[in-house]
């Protein structure tokens, strides 16, 4: 699949990934610039989604499939196994969120060191230039 054929599928989940606003004001935007685009919107919104149906309630069972997954199974081994492996991924989790900020920490020191080195070196170049020759 190429960069051109790919571009719809990537808008799309853009657009998937902000909601009805987004698609809405992505219609919107198409009647304002060219009227074909916003009607093509327009109609894939209401038939090629189902966006105004029942079943457009994407965020609603996302936040019910986030709730099942804390949810118990009626198995009690593999609940202990889900409660430890959730436990374990919350934990590393947050081992690489202090992982990635002692780094940009290191970076941002890194590059104020460098700004402060250049900054020393241009002044003392700026000093060498205004004393006198002797």
């Amino acid at each position: 699949m190429t960069a051109i054929t790919a571009w719809p599928g990537r808008a799309e989940n853009w657009l998937d990934d902000r909601g009805k606003g987004a698609w809405i004001a992505a219609m919107v935007l198409g009647f304002i610039f060219f009227w074909p685009v916003g009607l093509a919107l327009l109609a894939y919104m209401i038939w090629g989604k189902g966006m105004f149906g029942k079943n457009c309630s994407n965020r609603k069972s996302h936040h019910r499939a986030a709730w099942k997954m804390h949810a118990p199974s009626g198995n009690s081994a593999f609940d202990s196994y889900k409660a430890e492996t959730l436990k374990r991924l919350e934990e590393e989790q947050e081992a690489f969120a202090e992982f990635l900020r002692r780094l940009r920490e290191a970076k941002d020191k890194s590059e104020f060191d460098q700004f402060m080195d250049d900054r020393a070196r241009r002044r003392s170049e700026e000093a060498r230039e205004v004393e006198p020759a002797g």
